[in-house]
């Protein structure tokens, strides 16, 4: 077992593993050396796919792909970037990169040492870092400046309005004091533009005092225009009764305070409203108006109780044969004329149902009456009503018939409520328009007019031609070809 000197020096030279020594082996390319070995050691533990490929080393010694490299690597490559977003970073709170979520950990082992990725593998740490998009980590530098103008509130009040005009939304919150908002007021009018003008009115309204708010409008009567109008379109009566007290309108006030009835459902706090309005400072022709109001709704509450009750109680033939469809009740006064003439038109003058009663207290005039009576009736079929409608006696006791709406209207509405041919005759006849009433006739086939107009304007032409219009065999061609064969007769042509 005894060995030479040499074999000894072999022995050591040529072993697996070196001894520490003081010699040059231990520079900076040994330790690269042993680095590489190291790495490469490791291969067969973390991957055993990749056994050919090269390994690469950076100048600094460290194995390409080790942490220590991937964070120099990332750091090298990131520093320049974000030189140019130092400034516009500083603007930002560290809130914006806190919100950022945590990505989860795709690295593997390999991937730590080997600085690539090989397809279906972990990420590395520096293509992990690479890969990030810079806009999750710093605003946009290509955004202009002016867009973050908005977070700092440096709008000016025309800036403001403009912006409001294009349909951005901008805080009206920094403008707090009046000389600032009465300078947005007067922007947003110059503007012309009155969902701006009503969007700064909104923001006045809620931060001024109603009493500063009325003063500074009364002086400007465009916004003031836009106010009211507003404050109409959501209803606010109370500062609208406010508002106008302030300015001393008291008509209009008057009327606002009128409108409110209309919010009031139950009849007989409706009537009660109603009196109270009536001593208000109106115009004459809207004094009657009220008072008008007052007393039709007083009407309809008595005659809704008395008809209700007849009506359950089964006793009344036209509540039978014709059962009510909704209620009186805050209806206009023409529906309450033709509902009266429809149930209650043979009632004496002096009842409250009466139509004559609701003609004379309400002042009808006549063309009014006749319409909604004639309506009323002949919708019942109740063709003797309506012969007494139009029927009048002079002083000498003789009858005539007369129609302040024309008895072309008359024969219309017959019509139209499927009157027999004798009533639409009788009435046709009694158009004084020839050519009116030739046309009626025609149009309604009142054959017996048409042949005796004929007749009586000597048209044979005319009445020719309307033989062909008439049935064949009928009693109306056979009265026809008779004057036509009549000797009696000088026919124009």
């Amino acid at each position: 077992m005894n060995r030479t000197k040499g074999d000894e020096e072999e022995y050591w030279n040529s072993s697996k593993f070196k001894a520490f020594t003081f010699d040059d082996e231990d520079d900076e390319l040994s330790q690269l050396k042993e680095s590489k070995r190291a790495v490469n050691s490791l291969r067969d533990f973390v991957d055993d796919d990749d056994d050919d490929d090269l390994e690469r080393v950076s100048w600094s010694g460290e194995p390409v792909g080790s942490i220590s490299w991937s964070i120099k690597e990332t750091a090298g490559n990131s520093s320049s970037s974000h030189e140019g977003r130092e400034q516009l970073k500083s603007r930002n709170s560290f809130s914006s990169y806190a919100q950022l979520p945590k990505p989860t950990s795709t690295y593997s082992l390999s991937s730590f040492f080997r600085g690539r990725t090989r397809p279906g593998s972990f990420q590395s740490l520096s293509d992990a870092l690479s890969d990030t998009p810079a806009k999750n980590y710093a605003p946009e530098l290509g955004r202009p400046k002016g867009e973050y103008r908005d977070y700092s509130n440096d709008w000016s009040p025309s800036d403001t309005v403009r912006r409001l005009r294009k349909g951005k939304v901008c805080s009206l919150e920094r403008f707090r004091s009046l000389q600032d908002k009465l300078q947005l007021l007067e922007e947003a009018v110059s503007m012309h533009d009155g969902n701006v003008i009503t969007a700064v009115l909104i923001f006045l309204k809620r931060t001024l005092s109603k009493e500063i708010l009325f003063r500074e409008l009364e002086v400007r009567q465009v916004a003031l225009r836009h106010l009211i109008h507003f404050l109409k379109e959501i209803g606010d009566q109370k500062l609208l009764l406010d508002l106008f007290r302030f300015l001393d309108r008291t008509e209009e006030l008057a009327l606002s305070h009128y409108r409110e009835h209309l919010n009031i459902q139950d009849p007989d706090k409706r009537k009660e409203f109603l009196k109270t309005c009536i001593g208000l400072p109106f115009s004459a022709e809207d004094s009657a108006h009220i008072q008008d109001h007052y007393t039709l709704l007083e009407r309809q509450i008595i005659i809704e109780a008395n008809d209700r009750h007849l009506e359950s109680a089964g006793q009344t033939e036209i509540f039978r044969k014709h059962p009510r469809k909704a209620s009186i009740l805050n209806m206009p006064l023409v529906t309450t004329l033709f509902y009266s003439c429809f149930y209650h038109y043979t009632e004496a003058e002096g009842t409250f149902s009466s139509p004559v009663n609701l003609k004379k207290t309400f002042k009808i005039p006549d063309k009014q009456y006749v319409l909604t009576a004639l309506a009323a009736r002949a919708k019942l079929r109740a063709w003797n009503d309506v012969d007494a409608l139009f029927t009048t006696k002079n002083w000498l006791g003789y009858t005539k018939k007369r129609a302040p709406i024309g008895f072309h209207r008359v024969v219309e509405i017959l019509h139209k409520n499927n009157a027999p041919v004798q009533i639409l005759q009788e009435y046709v006849n009694l158009v004084e328009d020839v050519d009116t009433k030739l046309n009626l006739a025609t149009k309604f086939k009142c054959h017996d007019v048409v042949i005796d107009t004929c007749r009586d304007l000597k048209d044979r032409q005319q009445l020719l031609a309307y033989r062909s219009k008439v049935d064949k065999g009928s009693a109306e061609e056979e009265k026809i070809d008779a004057l036509l064969s009549s000797s009696q007769i000088r026919w124009k042509n």
